[in-house]
């Protein structure tokens, strides 16, 4: 590492907090609330966007509920344009989110009935620019296969409000169990979040959801810190640079937009890296808890990407992240730095010695082909950008995404979309165990994995206001990870798929219909079928249904 001088008495994380004080005492503030990416509002403005109607940025999730209720009050100003199950939704929306946009003139405070927008409430209190709401979270999901039978059920509370014009915040905790014959979420393929059991047996699990933010906004950009599951990019059947699916974890984030055409984000991020550090962890006692403090290597992410849009509609985004370990960087807290350069740069080009950098874009066109939206993703973990044609000694390891959806398609609210995604051999790995592209023994990327593709179709249609229902069908073909060995010094590097593994298919239907704002009813019918190389194929059927209320 470069030698930094400094004075004394002004360590680094003071440089840190100063830095994000200045920002904060000389911006015109206002509070940000961040809202769960299972939001239904995410995918209603999704569509609206892919018709034109609003300018909308959601290939970062989760936004704050300020940008939602912006989005949702720019819609009331057009409402002649909206079909008349597009405007119910829109009136259903405002209900939830003038909480986060209009203030009352007077005190209020409401428990177990509507507010004052007509949004029922278990608590709220609002007085003189300071406002809270309390909601509870519980639900239960029956999963059937075969004759197997899970139960997944949970409760919990979220916490979120404003006080005056600067500080926002949002807490909320989930406690989940689930017992039964297939647990769901120890499967290392599927799409779902990731989790960390707290009690585990052949039959059961218990593990907690833990997200929470305060932060502020001002008029061009925002800070915040708390812990979410972040992601960027675009991805109906999965997220090849950052999906959201690793547990969440603790992070430091700043946006800012200098000009409505252009938008840079920065965030840094403390990983799990479930590896322990023998050095550093040492004996306590003989007693009957144990005798041992264990101690993991600490594990970082720092991620900035730059986004342009020339013309409405039209995203170009460029970005780059980094997987160090050991012990924190005071370089990767500095936004505008060039990870990669910088790496290079302290490591001396000694790859023993580096850290674990990727390169990612993208390209997302909407309603330039009518109710359309069109867009392209790469992630990119190691290229030699003059060896790319060249059989022998080419490194592509990368990924990526392609995928196009129309909406209004012979119906009002009928969607149909085709993706495909494929991601090369040796993507997220890394020669150095704890600077692999996870978090928690889960990809920070697609569930899927490297050395895999993807071909993903659905349909989605809107037959009434609040009812979601989606057919798709996917197939996945998956091959081995390979080895480091490989990874280093294979020369050429193996093809696409080698060792392949199976072909995995799936044809699902799912139904959700939300009867008040966030309770929420849903079904899904699911058949699937794993054939194995040189073996016979695993089916499986499964119906699932579920009921909660909150995210």
């Amino acid at each position: 590492m470069a030698m930094w001088h400094q004075p004394k008495k002004l360590t680094r994380r003071k440089k840190v907090f100063f830095l994000f004080f200045v920002i904060g005492i000389v911006t015109q503030v206002h509070s940000q609330v961040n809202e769960s990416a299972g939001s239904g509002v995410y995918d209603y403005l999704y569509r609206m966007s892919q018709k034109g109607l609003i300018k909308w940025n959601d290939y970062q999730l989760p936004l704050d509920r300020k940008t939602i209720s912006l989005a949702i009050d720019s819609l009331s100003s057009g409402q002649n344009r909206l079909t008349k199950t597009e405007t119910k939704e829109l009136e259903f929306y405002k209900q939830e989110y003038a909480f986060d946009q209009f203030s009352l003139a007077s005190e209020e405070k409401v428990f177990f009935k509507k507010d004052a927008f007509n949004r029922f409430r278990v608590g709220k209190y609002e007085k003189e620019g300071a406002k809270i709401f309390v909601d509870p979270l519980f639900g239960l999901q029956a999963l059937k296969s075969g004759n197997k039978n899970t139960y997944h059920y949970f409760s919990g509370v979220r916490l979120a409000g404003y006080f005056g014009k600067r500080w926002g915040f949002n807490f909320a905790f989930r406690d989940n169990t689930e017992k039964g014959d297939t647990l769901t979420h120890l499967s290392s393929f599927a799409p779902v979040e990731g989790i960390v059991p707290t009690i585990q047996t052949q039959r059961s699990i218990n593990y907690s959801s833990f997200n929470y933010n305060v932060g502020y906004r001002w008029s061009n950009g925002a800070l915040s810190a708390g812990q979410e599951n972040l992601s960027w990019g675009y991805g109906i059947g999965g997220n090849i640079a950052l999906s959201g699916r690793a547990p969440s974890f603790p992070f430091i984030k700043f946006d800012f937009d200098p000009w409505h055409w252009l938008h840079f984000s920065y965030f840094h991020g403390w990983l799990q890296s479930n590896i322990i550090d023998s050095a550093r962890s040492y004996n306590t006692s003989s007693g009957i808890l144990g005798s041992r403090r264990e101690i993991y290597f600490p594990k970082f992410i720092a991620h900035h990407s730059l986004t342009v849009t020339p013309l409405k509609g039209l995203d170009i985004a460029l970005g780059e992240s980094v997987i160090y370990s050991d012990k924190l960087s005071f370089a990767y807290l500095i936004p505008i730095n060039f990870f990669k350069a910088y790496d290079q740069h302290n490591s001396r080009y000694n790859i023993n010695a580096g850290d674990n950098s990727q390169f990612f874009g993208l390209i997302s066109s909407r309603n330039h082909i009518r109710n359309t939206h069109i867009y392209s993703q790469v992630f990119i973990d190691e290229i030699r950008a003059s060896k790319i044609f060249d059989k022998k000694e080419r490194r592509n390891q990368l990924g990526y995404t392609l995928g196009i959806n129309k909406t209004d398609l012979f119906l009002n609210y009928l969607t149909a979309g085709i993706e495909y995604s494929r991601i090369n051999p040796f993507v997220y790995n890394n020669l150095i165990p704890t600077q692999t592209y996870e978090s928690n023994s889960y990809s920070l990327g697609d569930w899927m994995g490297n050395n895999a593709d993807r071909l993903y179709l659905f349909v989605q249609y809107v037959p009434v206001p609040k009812l979601r229902i989606k057919l798709w069908h996917q197939k996945i073909r998956k091959g081995e990870s390979g080895t480091l060995d490989q990874q280093y010094f294979q020369s050429p590097q193996p093809e696409f798929l080698f060792q392949k593994l199976f072909d995995y298919k799936e044809t699902a239907f799912a139904a959700r219909y939300e009867f008040i704002n966030r309770l929420i009813a849903s079904m899904e019918i699911n058949n699937n079928t794993i054939k194995f190389v040189n073996t016979s194929s695993v089916k499986n059927k499964s119906v699932r249904f579920g009921i909660s209320y909150g995210l």
